[in-house]
C-alpha cells in the first residue's frame, strides 16, 4: 500500500458525511507517520498511555477497552479500518482506555503536531475531526444502552447491523457479508457476557435464519429482521451527507 493510499479509508468515510476539497484530501494524504504492525491479541494502544500521536487503523480489526485491577475487561467499541483508534488522545493526552487488536493490524501512528497543523489550516476538518469524537460517543452511548437494556440477541444483531455498515462504508463489506475476526472471549467481553453465553447467542441468531457464521466470516441471511431483532437506527453512525 502506498503512502498516499494509507488515508483513502478514513477519506472516503468523511466523504460519505460532507465534501472535502481538493485542498482538504491532499492535507490528509500527507499525514505521515510510523506504520506498526501489531499481531492479534498484542495491544494497539496500551491501557491508559501517555500518548504523543493518534493512530489510523490502516487494516485489521481492533477494540477500545477498560479493565479492573482483576484484568476482566469490557470492550466500549470496536474500530474498523479508517478509523482514528484514539484521537481523543490528541486532546487529552493520556487515555482512559487501552486498544486490543483482535486480527492482525497494521496502524499509521500519526504525530499530534501534524494534527495540530492541519486543525490550526483547515477549520472544516477541524470540524470533520470533532465529529469523529462525537460518532464515537454516540457508538458509546448505543453499546451502553444495548448492555443495560437489551437481551443477548438483539445485542449482538444490533452489534452485527452496526459493523456491517461501518465496513461497508470503508468497502469492507459487501453483498451483506463481512469479515469479523473475533474469539468468542473477545465477542463476550464486547457483549458483557460468558464465553459460553457468547456461543449461545450466536447460535440462537443462526436458529433463526438471520445469521450465518462460518470460522470468520459472517453472512446476514435476512436484514430486516435482524434489524428489527436490534432495534437498529443507524442515525448516530452518522453516514449520510450533511454540511458540517
Amino acid at each position: 500500500m502506498s503512502a498516499d493510499s494509507l488515508m483513502e479509508p478514513f477519506i472516503r468515510k468523511l466523504e460519505r458525511r460532507d465534501d472535502l476539497s481538493a485542498d482538504e484530501r491532499q492535507a490528509l494524504r500527507e499525514l505521515t507517520g510510523r506504520l506498526r504492525d501489531v499481531p492479534a491479541g498484542g495491544d494497539v494502544i496500551g491501557l491508559a498511555a501517555k500518548v504523543e500521536f493518534s493512530a489510523v487503523l490502516i487494516t485489521g480489526l481492533c477494540g477500545r477497552y477498560s479493565a479492573l485491577a482483576s484484568g476482566a475487561r469490557q470492550f466500549t467499541e470496536i474500530s474498523v479500518p479508517g478509523d482514528f483508534v484514539d484521537l481523543h488522545g490528541f486532546v487529552m493526552k493520556r487515555l482512559d482506555h487501552g486498544v486490543h487488536a483482535f486480527s492482525d493490524c497494521r496502524v499509521l501512528e500519526v504525530p499530534h503536531e501534524q494534527l495540530k497543523t492541519v486543525t490550526e489550516r483547515y477549520p472544516h476538518l477541524t470540524r470533520m475531526l470533532w465529529l469523529e469524537t462525537v460518532v464515537d460517543a454516540a457508538i458509546h452511548r448505543q453499546w451502553l444502552l444495548a448492555l443495560g437494556r437489551q437481551d443477548a440477541p438483539a445485542r449482538l444483531a444490533r452489534l452485527i447491523c452496526e459493523l456491517y455498515l461501518r465496513l461497508e462504508a470503508v468497502d469492507m463489506a459487501k453483498g451483506l457479508s463481512m469479515d469479523l475476526p473475533l474469539t468468542q472471549q473477545e465477542l463476550g467481553e464486547a457483549l458483557g457476557f460468558s464465553v459460553v453465553h457468547a456461543n449461545r447467542t450466536v447460535q440462537a441468531l443462526r436458529r433463526r435464519g438471520l445469521i450465518a457464521w462460518r470460522d470468520r466470516r459472517v453472512e446476514i441471511l435476512d436484514w430486516p429482521r435482524l434489524v428489527q431483532l436490534a432495534e437498529f437506527d443507524p442515525a448516530y453512525l452518522r453516514l449520510q451527507k450533511a454540511p458540517v
